[in-house]
């Protein structure tokens, strides 16, 4: 199987490209790998001017479908064209003299006697020159507000030195950046016109359906106004681009150049921000990507008031619950995010909460996957108190949480210490684990710190078991207690296969890191 090429980010367009697709252009696109482009942002609400039932043309009866289709989207077009923008920029212009490149200058083997003259003219040369040449690139935007601000991706205008902003009759304004946002890949620019503007309000982007229609207007290839109409192919997609993926996939064409631009629904809604293209050739083949409106609406808002975003920070390191993960645990169905470890005076500490514990649901909010709950803490309010329910040793339990603004850099918790256990070490085979208490040797033989305390994987039975363990690892707890000998081990293990458990979940240090990992039973 031919592996797929991955999802980038093709930020904007540059001005270079011609705008019409000439041969040579046609050629550099089928040449390109893996376009992208769009942002990320929304605002509540809907379209200023609401459409009126009879604004789409007459549906299309189609048997079958129980969903009229609508004939024609011009009117909606209309109706939302004037407040959706061009965003140029200029990159470069006040780069370092180092920095300003002389194409053409030819280049020698090392030692020529030609290579040190050339230096001395390439930085007589630069010296001369006032500027570097300046780099131009568009994307696209919408504008949320009569008083001129305007929505685009931060990768649109990201390095930056100069902003403009070409409205839909053509009038180029220049523009200020009011804050941007690269987690969420959202931007907010501000223009002063002089004039109320034509702007957009936002729609729930939790009611879009996989198979509601949608239509996306942007810039592609510096082309202008562009419009374009498919489909929601599906939600909740994690490219793999920031913490807070949860993309709604299109097949609306999407290209260079659409990147800020507005994703609507039928009656006129936007309900996404075109962000990025799945692409083998920089060209659309139906799979793009938009940030949901209800993802947005929060980011922009502070953008606005404050210029920067706060989020709320929990200070918990998580895993996701798999199948085995929740067999040991006597969960019914692999979900929640599985606390690992918590950061020391993080408000998880300060609320008690503790390595081994599943959060299943923040303030009544279900917890399926750890991006739900990644998701969830960053959308609350820095100060406010939310209530998580958790899966501790057995029992279901709720603990108050009083969230803190998210630090730059979060403390990573400190391995927690025991006794040391005086002695040689003892050694025995369970679960096809060789398994050893710690002593010297063994910390010196493995690289182990004086604080990680526990019981050491020294081998393994069957190199090909499937088990998740590897020598150096060392079992610091057994279903949420904690161990310093194998017989400990052995003893936890016999208690899971008595109770009727398929696995038993094993807290593990790996080089610092705390993870838990599930163990298959084997049946007596």
């Amino acid at each position: 199987m031919v592996p797929l090429p991955p999802v980038t980010r093709s930020p904007v367009r540059p001005v270079s490209a011609a705008p019409a697709l000439a041969p040579a252009l046609a050629v550099r696109f089928r040449r390109a790998t893996a376009a992208f482009l769009l942002g990320t942002t929304i605002l509540s609400g809907a379209v200023s001017a609401v459409l009126p039932a009879d604004a789409i043309a007459a549906p299309v009866s189609v048997p079958g479908v129980s969903q009229e289709l609508p004939g024609s989207f011009a009117d909606l077009v209309d109706r939302v064209m004037p407040a959706v923008v061009n965003v140029s920029t200029v990159q470069g212009g006040n780069a370092a003299p180092e920095q300003r490149g002389l194409p053409g200058m030819p280049e020698f083997p090392p030692g020529s006697p030609f290579e040190e003259f050339f230096r001395q003219f390439q930085e007589q040369q630069r010296g001369s020159r006032p500027r570097a040449e300046r780099q131009q690139a568009q994307g696209s935007g919408f504008i949320i507000d009569a008083a001129g601000y305007v929505v685009t991706n931060n990768h649109v205008i990201d390095g930056a030195d100069e902003i403009s902003v070409t409205l839909h009759d053509g009038s180029r304004l220049d523009a200020k950046l009011v804050g941007r946002d690269p987690k969420t890949d959202l931007a907010l620019l501000k223009v002063e016109a002089g004039k109320p503007l034509a702007y957009l309000e936002f729609g729930d982007s939790d009611t879009a359906r996989v198979g509601d229609w949608v239509i996306a207007i942007g810039n592609p290839f510096g082309l202008g106004g562009t419009v374009t109409s498919g489909i929601v192919s599906a939600r909740g997609r994690d490219i793999q681009a920031g913490p807070y993926d949860d993309f709604l996939q299109l097949d609306a064409s999407i290209n260079r150049g659409n990147s800020g631009g507005p994703t609507f629904d039928i009656h006129g809604r936007v309900i996404g921000i075109n962000t990025a293209i799945f692409s083998p050739n920089g060209g659309s083949v139906g799979i793009g990507f938009a940030i949901p409106s209800n993802l947005a609406k929060g980011v922009i808002a502070q953008l606005r008031e404050n210029g920067t975003v706060s989020r709320g920070w929990l200070g918990v390191q998580i895993q996701q619950v798999t199948p085995e993960i929740a067999d040991s645990l006597g969960l019914g169905q692999p979900k929640g995010a599985l606390v690992a470890d918590v950061t020391a005076n993080s408000p998880a500490a300060k609320a008690k909460l503790a390595a081994g514990d599943v959060i299943l649901a923040l303030d009544g909010r279900p917890v399926d996957t750890i991006k739900d709950l990644t998701r969830m803490v960053a959308d609350s309010k820095t100060g406010s108190t939310v209530k998580l329910d958790i899966l501790r040793r057995g029992k279901r339990e709720t603990v108050d949480v009083t969230l803190d603004a998210m630090p730059d850099q979060p403390q990573v918790a400190a391995a927690t210490q025991s006794p040391d256990q005086p002695g040689a070490a003892q050694t025995d085979t369970v679960l096809g684990l060789t398994l050893s208490s710690i002593d010297a040797s063994g910390r010196r033989r493995f690289g182990l710190s004086e604080g990680v305390e526990g019981v050491l994987v020294v081998g393994l039975e069957d190199a090909g078991s499937g088990v998740n363990l590897r020598p150096g690892d060392v079992i610091t707890e057994v279903g949420n207690e904690r161990v310093a000998a194998p017989a400990q081990i052995a003893a936890k293990v016999e208690e899971a296969r008595e109770a009727g458990r398929g696995a038993v979940l094993l807290r593990v240090n790996r080089q610092g890191t705390e993870q838990f990992v599930a163990v298959p039973i084997k049946k007596a």
